[in-house]
């Protein structure tokens, strides 16, 4: 296969309640309809149930499809083994609920064109959200941005499209997630997408935000109390490895 121009990369761990909603059906319709070159990406991050053999039966009737088969190391390490694997010029990203729908790919391809190097979206009102679960994301964008000085107004949606050599580079240098050092959590990991875009600035890669629609899908994996505390201590993490001078070596 030659190299596409876009690579679509799906994290699955415990997915069979969203692989009976069709999602999977959703997302290749929509790349059946585009002009230029894909492939998908779907990462099982090692389901104990049958995610992944689901997944497998169910491809085989889809083109430039594929799936890998990876240990257990929670999200953050199942999408860098995706990217990493990708083919594509650009790598976007998603979840598998589609909390937000992959024909809002359209808003991000464009900025590519204006010479940005990563596209994330930004959660516009966060319909069907829980009143706590905004609280959250309140207080965590005020933290991110006197830790971290980041900018943007949601650091974690999960849909976020980059160059592929801006997301090989920024990947090579993180350090509270890599290939050797990885979350096992199942839960939404903050940190990674935390240390992506922190790492992202630092190395000088134009990112622009562009908003997104999205639905609050009613995961069980979202914990105000332990995802807050574990934000927190990952921003932390970042900061001082920062201080450190371990993500310009």
């Amino acid at each position: 296969m030659n190299k596409p121009y876009l690579s679509v990369v799906i994290p699955a761990y415990k997915e069979i309640d969203n692989l009976k909603k069709e999602v999977l059906d959703e997302v290749y319709k929509y790349l059946l309809q585009q002009t230029y070159t894909w492939e998908l990406v779907i990462v099982d991050d090692g389901s104990p149930d049958k995610t992944a053999d689901t997944i497998f039966k169910l491809i085989k009737k889809y083109k430039n499809t594929r799936l890998l088969r990876e240990p257990h190391r929670g999200k953050g390490g199942t999408v860098i083994a995706g990217v990493l694997a990708s083919r594509g010029e650009i790598v976007l990203f998603t979840d598998m609920d589609q909390a937000t729908p992959i024909n809002e790919l359209s808003k991000l391809l464009p900025r590519f064109s204006e010479g940005y190097d990563i596209v994330i979206g930004s959660r516009v009102g966060r319909k069907g959200a829980p009143i706590t679960r905004k609280a959250m994301a309140f207080g965590f964008q005020v933290l991110r941005a006197i830790i971290l000085r980041l900018p943007y107004r949601d650091t974690q949606c999960g849909f976020k499209a980059m160059t592929s050599a801006s997301g090989k580079d920024i990947f090579g240098h993180m350090r509270i997630f890599s290939e050797r050092n990885t979350s096992k959590s199942s839960a939404v990991t903050a940190g990674f997408d935390l240390e992506l875009l922190y790492i992202a600035r630092k190395r000088g890669y134009r990112v622009a935000e562009v908003p997104v629609q999205w639905e609050h899908k009613g995961t069980k994996r979202v914990s105000a109390l332990r995802d807050s505390w574990q934000g927190l201590r990952d921003m932390l993490k970042v900061r001082v490895n920062a201080i450190q001078g371990k993500y310009i070596k």
